[in-house]
């Protein structure tokens, strides 16, 4: 058999073989084609954009049952380091919150609706006996009738079935309706359920996506940002929920009407720190004085104290070594996550900003400080 050598073609230098034409840019070779892949490209961009959007509620849920299960993992520790394993440990912390639950389908939710609509009606009775008295006419004048535009403006948003529905869509709804906000609070909870029983497993499978020369030194990290974030998101659950129960007990002492709705919304609002016990002392005050100046006086007064037992005492024996998240921090965090998402958006931001504040503790000091 005879083989047919073929000539090599040289460059202009004679140096070498000459490019073929595959090896130049298809913008030059074909602008049409690289047009229309562009085009495809941004086309799938936006459809996929788009479709994120859509998801969004969806999305969003999920994120938030990661962090509702990173912020368990120190309770089922806790159980561990009295004695339980780890699995029966898991089990005790999934039955609590299947014991959440059916609490608040059979108590939480019909005392909500029946505090609304206390609320509602008792709010507008309240403000006016409370124009009713002599002291008003005075104090409004002073004012020039500022205050009886405050109370006039509070007395029609409580009338105002709108401002319940923004009010149950801010704290529950995620942006929908009451209904809905169940269903996902469901969703979410059961999402948590599956995430806890596979939470050692998903990390590991986690950590084997990074190189095994980098695994060792990788899996230290994460373990310990994992555990602080545990720590500081368990830690604001305790502090919220210890100002949940002084507020009720408080509002139930002086006689404020709707005090167990005014105090599970105080919940959801002081899980924001910083600004998240100044809001409620805020409108719990205001409540407490359109019941009686009484009984404002004393909720100021007993908020004002609390916060500083707050401040001084429970917050450093709660979070202990957890990272500490900057007074700045919180509010452009608290903003920018309400901004997207409303309360609920608050409320994960500045976890996040609590876990990339010690990502950079963490892992950029220390590389810097190396060089």
């Amino acid at each position: 058999m005879r083989f047919i050598r073929r000539p090599v073609s040289r460059g202009r230098d004679g140096g070498g073989p000459a490019r073929t034409s595959s090896a130049e840019p298809l913008i030059r070779r074909s602008p049409l084609l690289f047009g229309y892949l562009a085009a495809l490209g941004a086309i799938g961009a936006v459809a996929t954009g788009f479709m994120l959007y859509g998801l969004r509620s969806i999305i969003f849920s999920v994120f938030l049952a990661m962090f509702a299960t990173v912020g368990l993992d120190p309770l089922i520790r806790w159980f561990q380091r009295r004695g339980m394993t780890r699995v029966w440990a898991i089990v005790t912390v999934i039955l609590l919150i299947v014991a959440l639950l059916v609490a608040i389908i059979w108590v939480v939710v019909p005392l909500i609706v029946q505090q609304i609509a206390n609320l509602a009606t008792q709010v507008p009775k309240e403000i006016a006996a409370l124009r009713a008295e002599g002291w008003f006419d005075s104090v409004n004048e002073t004012t020039n009738g500022v205050l009886g535009q405050v109370f006039t403006w509070i007395s029609d948003q409580a009338k105002d079935p709108n401002t319940w529905a923004t009010i149950g869509n801010g704290l529950l709804g995620f942006g929908l309706s009451v209904l809905n906000a169940v269903t996902t609070g469901f969703f979410i909870a059961i999402l948590t359920i599956y995430f806890i029983a596979s939470y050692d497993s998903t990390k590991q499978a986690a950590y084997r996506l990074v190189r095994r020369s980098n695994r060792a030194r990788f899996e230290s990290y994460a373990e310990r940002i994992l555990q602080n974030f545990g720590k500081y998101l368990s830690g604001m659950v305790i502090l919220a929920f210890c100002n949940s129960v002084y507020s009720l007990i408080l509002l139930l002492a002086t006689g404020v009407p709707g005090a167990f709705l005014i105090a599970l919304a105080a919940f959801f609002i002081t899980l924001i720190p910083l600004i998240g016990t100044v809001l409620t002392t805020a409108v719990m005050s205001v409540l407490a004085f359109i019941h009686s100046p009484v009984s404002g006086v004393v909720v100021l007064v007993l908020m004002l104290v609390y916060m500083q037992v707050e401040a001084y005492i429970l917050t450093p024996r709660v979070m202990g070594k957890a990272v500490q998240v900057p007074g700045s921090v919180v509010l452009i965090s608290a903003l920018a996550g309400s901004t997207l998402f409303g309360l609920p958006g608050a409320l994960v931001a500045i976890p996040i900003s609590a876990g990339i504040i010690l990502i950079i503790k963490e892992i950029v000091m220390p590389r810097k400080d190396l060089r």
